[in-house]
C-alpha cells in the first residue's frame, strides 16, 4: 500500500524545470530553446536581477533576447527594498501553480544556490527572531572595521556558512550572526536538519565549462558590460543616496566600480578586482550546486546541438506523461 500512495504522490507533483549553473556559462541562450521547445515561462532565480535599475551589471536578458517567452521575477524591486530567498520561494510557489495551471511548463532559470534550493527541497524559513540592537551594532562594526573584519567574525563561529558567503554579502553574515545570536545554534546546523524532499517531479539540468573557458568567458562578458555603460549604471544607483550596505551596492559589478568613484583604488584596478571577484563567485556557485542532488551535469564544451540532444532526451525520460499533458494543453 505505502509503494502505492507513493506512485500517486508522484503522479500528483508538479513538473519543475530546473537549469542552474555558474555565471556566463550559457544559461541564457539554452533557456530560450527549451522554453521554446517545451512551452515553458521562466522563473528567474538570480538574487539580483529582481532589482530594477540594475540591467547590465546582473546580465539581465533583454527583451529582445527573450523571443516571446514569459520572464517572472526580474523587475520587481526597487534597489531600496530588500528581497529574500524566503521571498523567491513564496513568489515562485505561486507561480509554478499558475503557470501549471495553465498548461505550461514552470522552468526555474538561475544562479542563485540558495534561492533555487529552497524552492526545489521546500526549506522551511522559520522565523528565528531578531535583535534590532544586535543587528545596529553589526553594521557599526562594519563601519568602523569593514566588511572582511565581519565575515571573520561568522567564520569563527560558523565556517560551513562563512564559507558560502562572500565578504560583501553584508546583510547575509550579518543575519547568519544574528540567526546564531539569537538562537544559539548555527544556520549550517538549522540547515542540517532539513529534509530534502521536493514538493515536484524535478528534472535539473547543470551547466559546466573547462575552467579556464568559464573565466574567459567571464572576462569577456565584464568587458561587454563595461562597454555597454555599467559604470554609468552605477552612478544612477548612487544617485538614488542609497545606503552603501544596501543589498544592490554590495553586487558583483556595482562594489567594485563604486570603489573607483570614491577614489579608493584606479579604474583598472577595479576592473582587475572585479574579473577576479566575480572568478571566485563562480567557484562558489560551482560548490554549492555540487553539493546538491538530482541534477545532471551538461558539459557546455560539447557541441551546441550534441547537447540539446542530450537534453531533450533527459527531459523526455523524466517528464513524458507532464509533457503529453503540456502538449494537449497547447492545441486545445
Amino acid at each position: 500500500m505505502k509503494h502505492i500512495i507513493k506512485e500517486v504522490e508522484a503522479i500528483l507533483k508538479k513538473t519543475l524545470l530546473v537549469l542552474i549553473g555558474p555565471t556566463a556559462v550559457g544559461k541564457t541562450a539554452l533557456s530560450i530553446e527549451l522554453a521554446k521547445k517545451y512551452n515553458a515561462e521562466i522563473i528567474s532565480g538570480d538574487s539580483m536581477q529582481v532589482y530594477r535599475g540594475m540591467d547590465i551589471g546582473t546580465a539581465k536578458i533583454k527583451m529582445e533576447e527573450r523571443e516571446g517567452i514569459v520572464h517572472h521575477l526580474i523587475d520587481i524591486c526597487e534597489p531600496e527594498e530588500s528581497y529574500s530567498a524566503a521571498d523567491f520561494q513564496m513568489n515562485a510557489r505561486a507561480l509554478i501553480d499558475d503557470i501549471y495551471a495553465r498548461g505550461k511548463l514552470p522552468f526555474i532559470v538561475g544562479g542563485t544556490g540558495l534561492y533555487i534550493e529552497s524552492l526545489c527541497y521546500q526549506y522551511r524559513f522559520a522565523d528565528q527572531g531578531s535583535d534590532e540592537v544586535f543587528r545596529l551594532a553589526q553594521e557599526q562594526f562594519v563601519q568602523e572595521h569593514g566588511p572582511e573584519a565581519l565575515h571573520e567574525r561568522l567564520a569563527a563561529i560558523d565556517p560551513t556558512t562563512a564559507e558560502r558567503l562572500h565578504y560583501n554579502d553584508v546583510r547575509r553574515v550579518i543575519r547568519a550572526l544574528e540567526v546564531y545570536h539569537v538562537t544559539g545554534i548555527t544556520f549550517s546546523e538549522q540547515q542540517k536538519d532539513q529534509v530534502k524532499e521536493s514538493p515536484f517531479d524535478l528534472c535539473i539540468l547543470g551547466l559546466t565549462r573547462d575552467r579556464k573557458k568559464l573565466y574567459a568567458r567571464i572576462e569577456e562578458r565584464i568587458d561587454l558590460m563595461l562597454g555597454e555603460g555599467l559604470l554609468d549604471e552605477v552612478k544612477s544607483l548612487l544617485a538614488r543616496d542609497l545606503p552603501l550596505h544596501a543589498v544592490p551596492l554590495q553586487a558583483l559589478g556595482y562594489k567594485e566600480m563604486i570603489a573607483y568613484l570614491h577614489d579608493e583604488c584606479s579604474y583598472e584596478a577595479a576592473v582587475e578586482l572585479l574579473k577576479r571577484d566575480t572568478r571566485r563567485f563562480a567557484k562558489r556557485q560551482l560548490s554549492w550546486f555540487r553539493h546538491m542532488k538530482d541534477i545532471q551535469w551538461i558539459d557546455m564544451d560539447e557541441n551546441f546541438h550534441n547537447n540539446l540532444q542530450c537534453i531533450h532526451g533527459i527531459i523526455a525520460e523524466k517528464f513524458q506523461d507532464h509533457l503529453e499533458y503540456i502538449t494537449n494543453q497547447t492545441y486545445k
